[in-house]
């Protein structure tokens, strides 16, 4: 077996802020089967240590960025862990990210750059005798493990970052090179520099082995200046070394046919009544048009502005929308105001993990509307459950939904609805072509169970990690 060590801030079910955490929750299942054995370091905040099975410690320093630091092996269902139990690091109240002003953590480089180095410490010296092959790192909070290898001479193991979202580069001022453990000779343009700071998303997209991101079209769209934030000539110099890998979801976790939230259903005529629960809860009417759920962090970047202004003129035809998230203030202000003025809408500020399976069960679509979406899993999980995606065609949202236009419908295999470009007009349109479709009850039906039928598991992706995998080892 392939020994891989997965570094993130997030895991589900432990700690989950989006889907990065479900993705490398998801992730040492799906490789088990590809003959890799793959255990996962996070940080030890108060949820993660309170529901881990906690071991022995395995590794520890007492001088971690301003404190001890240990690292402790643990299990959490079938999750094999390693997690890093450094109080005055991890051990504060609130989100992992931010304070309770909704800012940045002032330390946050210091929280992820003990990850990091962590992380390299245990590729030099292993952990009770385990020590991995790979270090397979994830976004920023990840982004120094490569560099740290690369400064502490180590050659035999070799590192893979994913960016999972390129629009958060792990920022830290220049001044912290030193307290950060960085090599000055990497703080230049072609090294982790960016625009006189260290971004430690840079520092891994130079110094990994390998570069991936999470679906084939996003990898395209990050050599442009348009969505490589100011890093496309990093990832263009790079290009021959990065590869789009889809993610999947848990078929476990979301199976409508024993989803414990849900009114079970291995059929479209099981969704009636999820449907109907769904209105109940929400108090939304019954209706002749579809209804539509949306389960998003607030935010332009998730094309929420374009859905305020596209969203009367669904209303008006006679659909229907239960949302579900939290975010910007003025977006959520902006969705409360319509809700007091639309009976057909309802609105729910903030996340519930429970109900967001209902919804997905319940609705007749799902919207995700996103100026950008580097894979996105709402998608995936609406066409496990036959509720169709309706969304921008952009990143891993272009690679996973079949777009129910002339050709897709004549043929049968239309999954759901495209619109481009991404403008509030198109978005309108889009959901004009939702209450027509809605109207074709054949069609429809076909256009649920194809979406149904769709893969959405990890089986291919995960071959394709373990085929990177066996390239990024062979090489010297």
């Amino acid at each position: 077996m392939m020994q891989v060590l997965s570094v993130a801030s997030e895991c589900a079910p432990l700690v989950k802020t989006g889907g990065l955490a479900d993705v490398v929750g998801a992730l040492p299942g799906a490789m088990a089967g590809q003959g890799v054995a793959m255990r996962s370091l996070i940080p030890g905040y108060p949820s993660v240590l309170a529901r881990a099975d906690l071991g022995k410690v395995v590794l520890a320093e007492d001088d971690l960025f301003g404190g001890r630091g240990e690292v402790v092996e643990a299990r959490a269902g079938t999750l094999d862990l390693l997690i890093l139990r450094a109080p005055h690091l991890y051990d504060r109240p609130g989100s992992i990210y931010l304070n309770a002003a909704g800012q940045d953590w002032s330390d946050n480089p210091e929280r992820f750059a003990a990850l990091s180095w962590m992380a390299a410490r245990i590729a030099r010296e292993g952990a009770e005798g385990w020590r991995p092959r790979i270090l397979h790192c994830h976004d920023w909070q990840a982004g120094l493990a490569p560099a740290y290898l690369r400064g502490l001479g180590i050659h035999d193991v070799q590192s893979i970052l994913t960016i999972h979202n390129v629009a958060f580069h792990g920022l830290a001022p220049a001044a912290k090179l030193d307290g950060l453990r960085l090599a000055h000779w990497m703080f230049t343009p072609e090294g982790l520099e960016f625009w006189g700071q260290i971004s430690a998303l840079k520092a891994g997209l130079v110094y990994a082995d390998k570069l991936t991101t999470v679906s084939p079209t996003y990898a395209r769209e990050l050599l442009t200046p348009d969505f490589g934030m100011g890093l496309d000539g990093v990832l263009r110099a790079r290009a021959g070394d990065l590869s789009g890998i889809l993610n999947g979801i848990d078929l476990e976790v979301w199976n409508p046919a024993t989803d414990p939230e849900i009114a079970p259903y291995r059929s479209l005529e099981g969704k009636a009544e999820n449907k109907a629960r769904l209105l109940d809860e929400f108090g939304l009417p019954e209706g002749d048009g579809p209804l539509a759920v949306l389960i998003s962090r607030l935010s332009e970047q998730k094309g929420l502005d374009l859905l305020i202004d596209a969203l009367p003129g669904f209303l008006a035809r006679g659909g229907r929308l239960a949302l579900l998230g939290s975010g910007d203030k003025g977006l959520e202000r902006a969705f409360s105001d319509l809700a007091n003025h639309y009976d057909n809408l309802a609105v729910r500020i903030g996340y519930d993990e429970a109900l967001s399976h209902r919804m997905m069960a319940g609705g007749d679509a799902i919207l995700v509307p996103s100026r950008f979406e580097p894979c996105g899993l709402t998608q995936l999980y609406g066409l496990r459950y036959g509720t169709v995606p309706l969304v921008a065609l952009t990143g891993g949202l272009a690679d996973t939904v079949i777009p129910a236009n002339d050709a897709a419908l004549r043929a049968g295999v239309a999954t759901g609805i495209q619109f481009a470009p991404v403008t509030a007009q198109a978005l309108s349109a889009a959901l004009d072509q939702l209450c027509a479709l809605y109207a074709q009850p054949e069609t429809w039906n076909r256009i649920q169970r194809n979406a149904m039928a769709h893969p959405v598991g990890w089986e291919t992706s995960a071959a394709d990690y373990a085929a990177l995998y066996r390239t990024v080892t062979a090489t010297p």
